[in-house]
């Protein structure tokens, strides 16, 4: 039997399976009730027994009931947020799921694996350099998109987890910045002179977010989101792809949207890569 997808249920499985027969309102659009971290949990136990397994193995390992509506429910948040497949009783990894596991890439995962939530992704799409609402308004803009009414307040809380696990919500919660990537010791930039990691610095600890006078000149004027994402440009003549200098340019855009005001009502830059 094909468990029923989560945004088709009004409750999490584990409610749903005490037997409750009220017609339930469905949504239009899908989202997990568990945040990435659980999912992300479920990811590494299928990478635990060799990427692809049993439904009851994975259950198992995980100290889990295989038939528990709570279990089911992972599962579903899991493939929705893209890290795994599963069917007729088996589970194995996605490509996304299997990088996330790996920590010089999982940073970089969590951030893609956050957008595959089709919720997740219309709310950044649609709010992306712009101030969140408060929770009734993002509760607002959600059943607008598609979440049941009586869905909302588990949806939005979902979403503020994901959006603090996944790393959107390092510059405060007030606005969702695509993060700044690349930082971790392997594999981040090197400084050329002594070849060290760069570390960027860390987020503005004053409401305005300026890191000096705002001039915009040397370095040390340099506003702490800039710098950070310079920090995370690649070394001159080292493999740069065309996926990753998309992200950069995007990210870019977003911490241009969060430092500076002016811009054009109904505008914005569209990053197109074409080959």
């Amino acid at each position: 039997m094909t468990a029923e997808p989560i945004q088709n249920a009004e409750e999490p499985l584990e409610e749903a399976a005490k037997g409750d027969k009220v017609e339930r309102e469905r949504s239009r659009i899908e989202f997990p009730y568990y945040s990435l971290d659980e999912a992300i949990k479920l990811a590494k136990g299928v990478f635990d027994l060799g990427t692809n397994c049993q439904i009851d193995q994975l259950a198992g390992h995980l100290d889990q009931s295989a038939k528990g509506g709570g279990f089911r429910v992972k599962l579903m948040a899991a493939r929705t947020f893209g890290l795994i497949n599963y069917t007729q009783g088996n589970v194995s990894l996605t490509d996304l799921g299997s990088q996330i596991v790996e920590p010089d890439q999982e940073r970089e995962a969590r951030a893609q694996s956050f957008l595959k939530v089709p919720l997740y992704n219309a709310i950044y799409e649609q709010f992306k350099g712009k101030t969140l609402p408060g929770d009734k308004g993002l509760e607002g803009a959600m059943v607008n998109l598609g979440v049941a009414a009586k869905q909302k307040d588990k949806a939005r809380q979902a979403f503020n987890r994901s959006a603090k696990e996944a790393g959107f919500f390092a510059y405060g919660t007030t606005k969702l910045v695509y993060p700044v990537l690349g930082s971790s010791d392997k594999g981040a930039p090197r400084d050329q002179k002594n070849g060290d990691a760069i570390t960027p610095l860390p987020p503005p600890t004053r409401e305005g977010g300026s890191g000096g006078s705002g001039s915009g000149g040397g370095g040390d004027n340099l506003d702490p989101l800039i710098r950070g994402l310079l920090n995370t440009l690649p070394n001159p003549k080292s493999k740069w792809t065309i996926e990753g200098r998309k992200r950069w340019l995007q990210m870019a855009l977003s911490i241009f949207d969060v430092m500076y005001e002016g811009g054009e009502e109904n505008k914005s830059l569209i990053i197109k890569v074409e080959g």
